[in-house]
């Protein structure tokens, strides 16, 4: 008999005939002889009705108080889907977070999980149960109730099945696996068999929205296998797992892209020991977070300092520099809220030389200027104008052949 944890997103249940749909897949996953543990998100739309009912009591309602309310979507949701289960024959158990205490940090709204105590649940699964669990949320050891961010359901997945050994852990979402990039930029975006953690994270990193990517994180560190699937059509998905020598073993998986990106320059800056921390501890102080960096040494003793930040901080970040200009030493600082990031992504590259030249040239001849560049051992990235997205996109996924089905080494 094996386990298998499922996660259903706020899609997935969004509806009572939703709902009830999941059941039905529960169920016939069941009849093959499988345990089933159930993870569910509040129904789509939810959190949100609950985070504008919190602005309409306060302005800025305390992260604490905002976790018990948050809390509460999930909590309708397990309860219904108990509900649907039992009415179809099939005996489940709810529970929240707190019920089945998965321990958290105490750090509100943004919480991490320590530790999972399996007695209950181990003890429904030898009754015969379907336990179905509360995702997104958790509890301190004070008894506070915690929630684990957005997406957090795929982490509290991905934590029961590390805690419970299980087989597999499936996410149910609305889309029917990881493609090479975004189908609705590259209409011939194929769908992947599989791919690796290491690709995973950085697809998610990079701005890919199938997975959270504390979730596979969390998956790679305790190789829990992960299985991406929809909820509404059947398939076989994307496993993403450890890399094997006897799979296939693509040059490029896929091209992820970030729209909410922009450019921060200081231009001018004394080339002298300490410059880098003068210019962006103030940004972290600010709590910015800061993504790519190039500095370019120039021969009068001068530096440029580039880096990205989120969109959203562009502002922000911007004024910080302005501010400090003078005590830098600096000539300007420049901004730029018009870009876009594109990366490759892939564990081929770490035994293939050229893909960076084979890149650059497929862009060239698009007449694309690239603005930025920053790699890694399994992903390179660009910065291009944001108005050359889709071109750079389809332009590279053609280039690597990414719509063919690699071959077999």
């Amino acid at each position: 008999m094996a386990l298998f944890v499922h996660k259903y997103g706020g899609t997935s249940v969004g509806s009572p005939e939703r709902i009830k749909n999941v059941a039905k897949n529960v169920i016939q996953a069941r009849s093959r002889g499988d345990d089933i543990i159930v993870v569910v998100s509040a129904m789509s739309g939810e959190t949100n009705r609950l985070v504008a009912l919190a602005h309409e009591m306060h302005e800025r309602p305390s992260t604490r108080e905002m976790d018990v309310l948050l809390s509460t979507g999930e909590q309708i949701t397990i309860a219904l889907l108990s509900m649907a289960l039992e009415a179809a024959g099939c005996p489940a158990c709810s529970y929240t977070g707190g019920q089945v205490r998965i321990l958290t940090d105490d750090a509100h709204t943004k919480a991490r999980i320590l530790d999972i105590d399996t007695d209950r649940i181990r003890g429904d699964l030898a009754a015969g149960r379907v336990v179905v669990v509360a995702g997104f949320q958790g509890i301190t050891e004070a008894g506070d109730i915690t929630t684990l961010g957005r997406g957090g359901s795929d982490t509290t997945a991905v934590a029961l099945a590390a805690a419970l050994k299980a087989d597999e852990c499936l996410i149910y979402t609305d889309v029917d696996g990881v493609y090479t990039t975004d189908p609705r930029i590259e209409p011939k975006a194929r769908r992947l068999d599989r791919i690796t953690f290491e690709e995973m994270l950085e697809m998610a990193s990079l701005g890919s929205k199938v997975l959270q990517i504390r979730s596979v994180e969390f998956a790679g560190k305790y190789n829990v296998p992960l299985r991406v699937l929809s909820s509404f059509a059947a398939g076989p998905g994307t496993l993403i797992t450890y890399e094997e020598a006897s799979v296939e073993k693509p040059l490029i998986s896929g091209i992820a892209f970030n729209r909410n990106e922009a450019k921060l320059t200081v231009k001018g800056v004394p080339d002298k020991p300490g410059v880098a921390y003068q210019i962006l501890g103030p940004v972290a102080h600010a709590n910015i977070e800061v993504d790519m960096i190039v500095q370019n040494v120039a021969e009068d003793a001068t530096t440029d300092f580039t880096f990205t930040v989120h969109r959203n901080d562009y502002r922000k970040a911007l004024d910080i520099l302005q501010a400090s200009c003078t005590a830098l030493g600096a000539r300007e600082v420049a901004g730029d809220d018009k870009i876009v990031k594109v990366s490759l992504v892939g564990v081929g590259m770490r035994s293939h030389a050229g893909i960076a030249a084979q890149m650059f040239e497929a862009l060239a001849r698009e007449g694309i200027n690239i603005r930025m560049i920053s790699t890694s051992e399994i992903k390179i990235s660009i910065v291009v104008d944001e108005k050359y997205l889709e071109l750079a996109v389809r332009t590279l996924h053609e280039a690597f052949n990414l719509d063919r089905e690699p071959d077999v080494v």
